[in-house]
């Protein structure tokens, strides 16, 4: 998974818990992340068959190693969720204002793997700003003591977490990266492409079975957030279903889902993320979005959530 077991994960386990991969003949385990942004590099290397994360991440990869890199065959967050967090009465306003302060993220964080691209794009100084690197755990505590002048993350997870401390999440602004053109996807399903050519069947019927458990999700919230807190029972269950909502509302909600659905993505914009991508990183190749998204293994169109609320 992208990261600890947290309410937006719900759908994962809900279909394993109705028998959905089992229905067809998949047993899965579902392990914690540790960030999005490493996910590809675990499916590229084998140490998983199927990963949740980073369809950014997953371009470099293709662009820098296309014959190793996997694919990503279900798209689930379609807006940008990459922040950097600051205290609300910070003097960082706009992205200008992180020249000559530090910020801090755990390693395999999504934001902090897209700061370079951010950099470019908001037209900042990457070098005049020095970067650390935190465990997930201390994030907004490190933010609220002063330890850091900002933290990468993304928005809920970093909002929650928040609450979680018992911070006030009034005393954290964001600046998002999605306000200063990087208009991009973020997490999705990613397959060796090895997979993808000798079990074709195990592609279409593990998302045939998460596509269910994401319309259980959909339909019934709470259920979804107690299969989590089944794993996880130390979870503040109240807060993550909280988390679940907002999740849903700021990173999935695309207006195109109507048209699309969830689960597809829109292959022109998908394009213009890919060449936000290389310019920004200077990457050595433009991959084709065919190298990094294959949309025929996901459940008819009539079948994917056109609405989540």
């Amino acid at each position: 998974l992208n990261w600890k077991y947290q309410g937006p994960q719900g759908m994962f386990f809900l279909a394993d818990d109705k028998g959905y991969f089992k229905a067809e003949g998949i047993e899965v385990q579902l392990d914690q992340g540790n960030g999005s942004g490493g996910v590809p590099a675990l499916i590229a290397n084998g140490t998983y068959d199927v990963g949740f994360g980073d369809m950014n991440a997953l371009i470099e990869l293709a662009a820098k190693k296309p014959n190793e890199a996997p694919i990503a065959v279900y798209d689930m967050y379609n807006q940008p969720p990459f922040t950097i967090a600051v205290k609300a009465d910070s003097a960082i306003k706009s992205p200008k204002d992180l020249e000559g302060k530090t910020i801090g993220g755990p390693t395999n964080d999504g934001a902090l793997k897209l700061f370079p691209a951010f950099c470019k794009i908001a037209k900042v100084d990457c070098t005049k700003i020095k970067l650390t690197n935190m465990q997930p755990n201390l994030r907004e505590n490190m933010l609220m003591q002063g330890q850091v002048d900002g933290v990468f993350g993304y928005v809920n997870t970093i909002r929650f977490s928040a609450k979680l401390a018992k911070i006030d999440e009034k005393n954290i602004r964001f600046i998002k990266y999605g306000d200063y053109g990087m208009d991009l996807y973020s997490n999705v399903i990613i397959v060796p492409k090895k997979m993808v050519k000798e079990r074709p069947e195990v592609v279409r019927g593990f998302l045939r079975a998460l596509n269910k458990g994401m319309l259980d999700a959909i339909k019934d919230p709470d259920a979804a957030v107690a299969a989590v807190a089944k794993r996880e029972p130390l979870i503040n269950v109240k807060i993550e279903r909280e988390r679940f909502d907002a999740t849903f509302a700021d990173e999935m909600n695309h207006p195109e889902i109507k048209k699309i659905g969830l689960g597809n993505v829109d292959e022109a914009r998908l394009k213009k993320s890919i060449d936000i991508m290389v310019d920004a990183l200077a990457l050595p190749r433009v991959p084709t979005v065919s190298e990094v998204w294959d949309p025929s293994f996901l459940p008819p169109a009539s079948e994917l959530p056109k609405k989540l609320f």
